[in-house]
């Protein structure tokens, strides 16, 4: 007989068998909490990793998947169209920049930033332009795990395995006020950090095609929150140079620092934005890269090789569109922005009581997101805090996964105020007991 063949076993991401206790089972999601097979409660407080903004097991979000699947779960959109992705369309017009105009459909975060980096390269040599390929990204940034998405990400524990399958990009300064890379402080500074990109596009300007930001707020690379002028300045200097913008709104999207997306803080349009993680809700992947009427144009043409020859199997998949849509209605049925600001406001709290303790550099905040830079020898993403602070939080049943030595709280926005203000005291203690 034929012997059975071992388990097949499930590898989970940023794991590391030798450090990490095994994975928590869970059964169910209700609301800002998981609930695990042995009755125990976890409370989210980082939107399984960004993307659940309405709560789980949202009814509405659930009954609008059930009865897209009913009429239709997928069909190519290569040749074809369906109800639910017009729809999304035209719910997505009221809130989106006038300038954007067209979408395009992809799977996940770093989907939606090839597809913005390939849209950004092949206009130009659409327009006969093909010398400008060149990308500049930010550094501390990060764009997602795909090999072009790593390429404009910085040099980091995520992308060291794979130098060789990245191409080159520029990088300029971030502001990353708490590290100012030109020595300067936030109350008297002229925001002197652009003065990298306005000088590499002063030189080289005619062979770059995009630079690609996170507007705002740097995700991975620490919570990193820039000032609005920050980003206002990249804005003037890439339409001074001819150089599209891209936005990469993956994280900062769908009202995660205050407003639907982080580039109406600063009053700006990009040329090209990246949406995934909350347009869904968290339900299902999916994601876009919206751009302009002067992109999209480039690439109608007759001629078969101005074509944008890029897709995804899930392209428009119906029920994430379904997701999206009823996702969008709770934006206009309920008070979501009264809950934001309700959390921004316990936020606002609770880091003003730890920005004098001694452990803490600094605290930073935007909308949903607060962060605690902790002092550490071994700053960074394998910082020795970082799987102490992680078990600490796991075994008060609190979903916390610090970004080394940088804790974080990005919680979805239904969590109620005496939940979210546990989480802080978790934090608190966590800071009092371990450093």
């Amino acid at each position: 007989m034929k012997p059975a063949p071992p388990a097949l076993r499930i590898w989970h991401p940023f794991t590391q068998a030798a450090l990490d206790a095994p994975p928590l089972r869970v059964v169910r999601g209700e609301g800002a909490h998981l609930i695990l097979d042995d009755g125990g409660r976890v409370v989210d407080a980082i939107s399984s990793w960004w993307v659940n903004i309405h709560g789980h097991g949202n009814p509405r979000i659930a009954a609008a998947i059930a009865a897209q699947a009913r009429k239709l779960e997928q069909v190519i959109l290569a040749g074809f169209t369906h109800d639910a992705a017009e729809e999304l369309a035209q719910r997505l017009r009221k809130w989106l920049p006038a300038e954007l105009t067209h979408m395009f459909f992809s799977d996940d975060g770093s989907t939606a930033v090839e597809v913005a980096l390939k849209l950004a390269v092949q206009y130009w040599s659409n327009l006969g332009r093909a010398e400008r390929s060149e990308i500049v990204a930010l550094e501390h940034g990060y764009h997602g795990d795909t090999a072009g998405a790593m390429s404009v990400s910085d040099d980091s524990p995520f992308t060291a395995a794979f130098r060789g399958m990245r191409f080159p990009a520029h990088r300029v300064h971030s502001a990353y006020c708490h590290r100012c890379p030109v020595g300067l402080k936030r109350e008297s500074c002229g925001i002197e950090c652009a003065a990298s990109l306005e000088k590499l596009l002063g030189e080289r300007g005619e062979r770059i095609a995009a630079v690609i930001v996170e507007p705002l707020l740097q995700g991975a690379g620490g919570m990193i929150v820039h000032p609005v002028e920050f980003l206002q300045k990249v804005r003037e200097l890439c339409t001074r140079h001819g150089v599209l913008l891209i936005a990469d709104e993956v994280l900062t999207g769908f009202g995660r620092t205050g407003k639907m997306f982080a580039c109406e803080h600063a009053g700006i349009a990009p040329d090209l934005m990246c949406l995934s993680k909350g347009l869904t809700a968290g339900f299902l992947p999916m994601a876009l890269t919206l751009t302009t009427e002067r992109v999209e144009a480039a690439f109608r043409s007759e001629d078969r090789l101005r074509t944008f020859f890029h897709g995804h199997s899930f392209t428009g998949n119906a029920l994430g569109c379904a997701a999206a849509c009823a996702s969008l209605q709770i934006f206009e049925d309920e008070p979501v922005f009264e809950r934001i600001a309700g959390i921004a406001g316990i936020h606002a709290e609770r880091l003003a009581r730890l920005k004098e303790h001694a452990a803490v550099g600094e605290v930073r905040q935007i909308g949903t997101v607060a962060a605690v830079e902790l002092r550490a020898d071994d700053a960074g993403y394998l910082s020795s805090l970082r799987p102490r602070l992680y078990r600490f939080f796991r075994e008060r049943g609190v979903l916390l996964r610090p970004l080394g030595n940088v804790i974080y709280v990005l919680p979805p926005y239904v969590i109620e105020p005496d939940e979210l203000h546990r989480v802080h005291d978790v934090v608190a203690e966590a800071i009092q007991t371990l450093l």
